[in-house]
């Protein structure tokens, strides 16, 4: 008998289209009466207002200052805000750079240090090292409008523009305490923003099933994700669907709780070390790196391939290897949707590969990727074979 440990963080989940209308109880629940949103510029009009309303008398500002992978200075300005309006809660409304941003700005504005004070560091031994945050932190209410998995993690990432380094803060206590799945604010999101994010969750949750770490109430929760990713998805004539669009971002949640007890790989660190470097979506470059990531760690995880073929539906033997009909239903599932499949095809320059794959060593992702990662060269092949 195997040992494990499973623990699930409390969540409570609102869902339909008479959610929102509870956001006001759920704040008055915690406490809570001054909270301040959290969103871009994109809300404003019909979207915020409609949140505000949900909110009652429980809104004391709204910060519009979200940008995409969260750079630092964003976040900074979001504590200071925090801090001037004495709040006492965030209500995260968009996607992951709205989630993560309240998440981190929270820290910050709780700890009162500077970001690189407070981020998760590797050792000369390549462990990680997260400083213990004690301070209490705000209570985090998400209202998503993609399917990320931001929704239920306890990290945050952040991007610093002048090092090009992706920053860590990790703290338990800023998980969500509620989440509002509105159809509003599903069909607020752009097409290529669901699609994105979708493609994100689908590339996460083929990495939790394959990571050296697993076990069954994780697998469980993947697997379904993955289900629903591979239903839904390909469903293109569908996607401004609130119904499909609202199955998503369950995926979303069930690939978040089940990563939480997994690893992450290759697949994922590319996304990273790309993604906000380059202005990219994490998404796209998930699906461009994929099949090559498959195939590279293969060898190493035929059980995870196996759960990974069980949740596609695909027909699979302890004889042969589900790799080739993996990579087929990956590869019809993106061509359908229209993606471009190949690094250049997003102008990403050629000679920016080395440095990628050099600066993606030292993503802590990389520790759990099924098949060890030796040095850089092995990152860089990957990285030319989807060039």
């Amino acid at each position: 008998m195997a040992s494990f440990r499973h623990v699930t963080p409390p969540l409570r989940l609102f869902y339909g289209p008479d959610s929102i209308t509870s956001l006001g109880s759920e704040l008055a629940r915690l406490g809570s009466k001054r909270a301040v949103v959290f969103c871009g510029p994109w809300a404003r009009g019909p979207l915020l207002d409609a949140v505000r309303a949900g909110m009652g008398d429980g809104c004391a500002a709204v910060f519009m200052g979200v940008a995409a992978h969260s750079p630092v200075p964003a976040v900074v300005e979001a504590a200071h805000e925090l801090e001037r309006v004495n709040a006492d809660a965030v209500v995260a409304l968009g996607g992951g750079s709205s989630i993560v941003t309240a998440r981190a700005a929270s820290i910050l504005a709780a700890e009162g240090l500077d970001v690189r004070q407070l981020c998760t560091v590797q050792d000369d031994k390549g462990g990680l090292k997260s400083p213990r945050l004690t301070a209490p932190k705000l209570p985090q209410i998400i209202v998503p409008t993609t399917p990320t998995t931001a929704m239920v993690k306890a990290g945050s990432a952040v991007f610093d523009p002048v090092t090009g380094e992706r920053l860590a803060l990790f703290d338990p206590k800023t998980r969500a305490q509620s989440i509002f799945v509105d159809p509003r604010m599903l069909q607020s999101a752009p097409r290529g923003l669901v699609v994105a994010a979708g493609l994100n969750t689908f590339a996460s949750a083929i990495e939790g099933l394959m990571s050296r770490t697993c076990e069954p109430l994780a697998d469980a929760l993947l697997m379904h994700s993955l289900r629903l990713l591979a239903q839904h998805l390909p469903a293109t004539e569908r996607h401004d669907d609130p119904e499909l669009r609202g199955e998503l971002v369950l995926a979303g949640i069930l690939c978040g709780q089940g990563t939480d007890h997994t690893a992450a790989g290759i697949t994922t660190v590319l996304g990273h070390a790309i993604g906000a470097r380059h202005e990219l979506d994490n998404g796209m470059i998930n699906a461009i790196v994929l099949p090559h990531v498959l195939r590279f760690n293969a060898e190493a995880a035929p059980a995870g391939l196996g759960k990974v073929a069980a949740a596609l539906g695909l027909p699979h033997s302890d004889a042969d290897s589900p790799l080739p009909a993996i990579s087929e239903f990956v590869t019809r599932m993106f061509d359908g949707l229209g993606l471009k499949l190949r690094l250049r095809d997003v102008q990403l320059p050629r000679e920016a590969l080395p440095d990628i794959a050099r600066s993606s060593m030292r993503d802590w992702f990389l520790l759990g990727n099924p098949r060890v990662v030796r040095d850089a060269s092995e990152l860089l092949d990957i990285l030319e074979q989807a060039w």
